[in-house]
């Protein structure tokens, strides 16, 4: 990849969601380096996105019938996209080249204190002109600040998409393997997590970024549905 194929530092990128040709998610976020294996991205409180109904109001209530209909209706076609705003933690997030997974740190956004590390299982992402597209397969893993323990998050919901087909042999053969090498980057403190937890802010002088028209468009899949 030649330098004019990347991104440049504070530029605005769209991190889109995307199964069966739909977008699923699409947030606005903020390039804070690209080296063409990692791409590294910034969000914080104020960024307006788009997101599942069903996921929002789950969110708003913590009801957890609201988030399970939301795995449905992505097996089925039949969500529906709302605003959504971010809140309370700013996060920098390391996308890898051909990876299953991405790595991203959550710290809060008024004292700064590290919250945790978050590995989130996903498909590799994919350049578009105006950000990247990847699909998130339910999977986490939640690592602790100093690296020093663990737990794995959101296996139920996996396990639904398994159950929906929505993931199916081959993909679950991917993340498998991708949990190995997650625990074993995380265990022999490699990728982001070769440096620690980073010190870092978003750039004041950079303006939140926004949703350009037609981020919410379909786009050509590789992933139809799946009865």
């Amino acid at each position: 990849m030649t330098d004019t194929n990347l991104f440049q530092p504070g530029t605005p990128v769209v991190c889109r969601d995307v199964h069966a040709g739909r977008v699923w998610t699409a947030m606005p976020k903020r390039v804070v380096e690209d080296t063409g294996h990692v791409l590294t991205l910034a969000y914080w409180p104020g960024i307006e996105s788009l997101a599942p109904r069903t996921w929002i109001t789950s969110l708003a209530t913590g009801d957890d019938t609201a988030r399970k209909q939301g795995l449905a209706d992505l097996a089925a076609g039949t969500w529906r996209l709302g605003p959504h705003r971010w809140q309370h933690t700013e996060v920098r997030s390391h996308f890898l080249a051909g990876e299953w997974f991405s790595v991203h740190c959550f710290q809060d956004a008024t004292t700064r204190e590290p919250l945790r590390w978050y590995v989130n299982f996903e498909r590799p992402y994919q350049r578009r002109g105006f950000g990247i597209d990847t699909m998130d397969l339910a999977l986490d893993l939640v690592v602790t600040p100093d690296l020093s323990g663990h737990h794995w998050k959101d296996e139920e919901e996996y396990a639904q998409l398994r159950r929906l087909g929505v993931v199916d042999d081959y993909t679950a053969r991917q993340l498998e393997r991708a949990r190995g090498r997650a625990i074993g980057m995380l265990d022999g403190q490699g990728g982001p997590f070769a440096a620690g937890w980073p010190t870092w802010a978003p750039d004041p002088a950079w303006p939140l970024p926004m949703l350009p028209p037609g981020a919410d468009e379909a786009t050509p899949s590789t992933t139809p549905y799946r009865a």
